[in-house]
């Protein structure tokens, strides 16, 4: 019964020890194991930030590494991005409609490890459901005229995709590569990194600060002009053709084929490789300005 009672006030007695960080070898040694195994242990993984839903509004705030890329996916509505102030997105979404009902919308969430994407999903009673996947959704409105409106804000260094489908997507004053795409609306953006735009029926407005991209960097419309502000240390290869507008540049240029009011190919500076710079458009005209 003392034996008992001795091994009983040991272990009390080491537990204690260790609850104040003093270390306690005892044998036969489960207790010092099960010790060590807690202090050793990785701190939890913090749980994802689960959204705000109000009505008709939608809220979600986390934190993204720089790198990686925040994506916005609408159909009906605009998209607008402007900088955060430190570490963490911000995404706001707010849905209306005249008829149809906006709670049918759902707004979806999709983390990966590329980044977070964001979805508008509308219903579609006849026909499959509508995704939010990475890589391709699937996204047919089937006559509902919900308008999500998206407001975002970014941390700099991460990336931002704008995509929708009736609506403008402007990213003002961003830190990160952008790329927006719509068909029926116009496209501004101004960041420090590289920039990328389509739509069909708009005009696009870009300035951006990276002169390094490896590639082809395209700017595409149908009905819009295009108006682009690049870095003064600008390399490239220039391919610019419109239809029913003229093209100018301030950069200096060394034409390589024909060149005219409506078609250039040339080159700025050293032509920078296999850097291609592809401005398109049917009705509108391109401006290509240098940065001061």
């Amino acid at each position: 019964m003392k034996r008992t009672l001795n091994l009983v006030i040991i272990f009390a007695a080491a537990a204690a020890l260790a609850t104040f960080g003093h270390t306690f070898n005892a044998s036969p040694g489960p207790l010092q194991a099960y010790i060590d195994a807690t202090a050793n242990a990785a701190p939890a993984t913090p749980a994802a930030a689960e959204p705000q839903r109000q009505g008709n509004e939608f809220r979600l705030r986390e934190a993204l590494a720089a790198g990686r890329t925040l994506e916005i996916r609408g159909i009906n509505g605009n998209v607008s991005a402007e900088p955060a102030a430190g570490g963490e997105f911000e995404v706001v979404a707010v849905k209306s409609a005249r008829r149809s009902d906006p709670e049918e919308v759902r707004i979806e969430v999709v983390r990966h490890a590329e980044g977070v994407l964001i979805c508008a999903v509308y219903p579609n009673p006849d026909g499959e459901p509508n995704t939010c996947e990475v890589g391709g959704s699937r996204s047919h409105v089937h006559d509902n005229d919900t308008t999500v409106n998206f407001t975002v804000r970014v941390p700099a260094g991460v990336n931002f995709n704008g995509r929708t489908v009736n609506g403008k997507v402007d990213a003002d004053g961003l830190a990160s590569d952008v790329d927006a795409k719509t068909v029926n609306g116009s496209i501004n953006v101004s960041t420090t990194g590289l920039a990328r735009a389509q739509t069909v029926n708009g005009s696009i407005t870009a300035a951006f600060g990276r002169a390094d991209w490896p590639a082809g960097l395209e700017f595409k419309t149908v009905n819009g002009g295009i108006d682009l502000t690049l870095p003064a240390s600008l390399s490239a290869r220039v391919e610019a053709k419109t239809l029913n507008g003229d093209i100018s540049s301030d950069f200096p240029l060394t034409v390589s084929g024909t060149f005219s009011r409506r078609r250039l190919s040339g080159t700025i500076g050293s032509g920078g490789g296999d850097r291609q710079l592809i401005l398109e458009t049917v009705n509108g005209s391109v401006q290509i300005r240098r940065a001061s």
